[in-house]
C-alpha cells in the first residue's frame, strides 16, 4: 500500500538559474557593466556539495531587481558549455523583464554600442522582445509585456486544454510515424498564433 504524497508546498519564485561561464571576468563585465546587474554573491570551493566530486569552481551570482539571480560557474578551464547538437540556438534562452517598452529600444542601442548583435524589437502580441547572446553563447531575451493582467488570466483559462489537445495529437503522430517509419515528419500545432509569419 502506497503512502499518499504530501501536498506540494508553494513555489515562491525563481531563486537563480545557473550556467557555465568560460571566464568569470568576461561574464561579469557583460552582466554588470553592460546589462547593469550587480554582482552580489560568490561561492568558491574545490568540491561540489551536492555530489562530493572534486571540481574546483567559482560560482557567482548577479541580482535582478525582484531578488532573483542569474548565476554562473567558472570551472577554471576557459571552456564554455557546448551547444546542444539537437536543439536550434534560439530554443534555450532566458528572458528578463523590463519595466517599460521604451527600455527595449534603449537597451538595444546600449548593447549595439558595446558591439553586441541584437535581434528585434520582436512583436509576440502579448509581449515585445529583443534577443542577443552573452559571451558564453547563452541566448538572452529582454521583454516587456504589453498584454494586461486580465488578458493573460483569460489566456490561462484555455492553456491546459490547448496543451492536452497537443498531447493527444502528438500521441497519434507518434503512432503514425512509427507505422510509417518516417523519422523526418514534424508535428504541427493545431492553432497558429502567429499567422502573419506564414509564407
Amino acid at each position: 500500500m502506497s503512502v499518499p504524497a504530501p501536498a506540494a508546498p508553494p513555489v515562491l519564485g525563481l531563486h537563480h538559474y545557473a550556467y557555465r561561464a568560460k571566464d568569470a571576468e568576461e561574464t561579469r563585465h557583460f552582466y554588470q557593466d553592460i546589462l547593469g546587474l550587480p554582482l552580489y554573491h560568490i561561492i568558491q570551493s574545490d568540491h561540489v556539495p551536492s555530489t562530493g566530486e572534486y571540481c574546483p569552481y567559482t560560482h557567482f551570482f548577479f541580482r535582478l531587481q525582484d531578488g532573483s539571480y542569474i548565476a554562473f560557474f567558472d570551472l577554471g578551464d576557459d571552456e564554455a558549455a557546448l551547444p546542444s547538437p539537437n536543439t536550434p540556438a534560439w530554443v534555450n534562452h532566458i528572458a528578463f523583464a523590463v519595466p517599460a517598452l521604451a527600455d527595449l529600444s534603449a537597451m538595444k542601442a546600449r548593447l549595439e554600442a558595446h558591439g553586441v548583435a541584437v535581434i528585434g524589437i520582436t512583436d509576440h502580441h502579448v509581449f515585445k522582445s529583443i534577443y542577443f547572446f552573452d559571451p558564453n553563447g547563452i541566448r538572452l531575451e529582454l521583454t516587456y509585456q504589453i498584454a494586461s493582467a486580465q488578458a493573460m488570466r483569460k489566456e490561462s483559462e484555455t492553456a491546459r486544454q490547448r496543451l492536452d489537445e497537443w498531447t493527444a495529437r502528438k500521441t497519434q503522430w507518434r503512432a503514425e510515424r512509427a507505422a510509417q517509419a518516417d523519422v523526418t515528419s514534424r508535428l504541427k500545432p493545431q492553432q497558429n498564433d502567429r499567422p502573419e509569419l506564414n509564407r
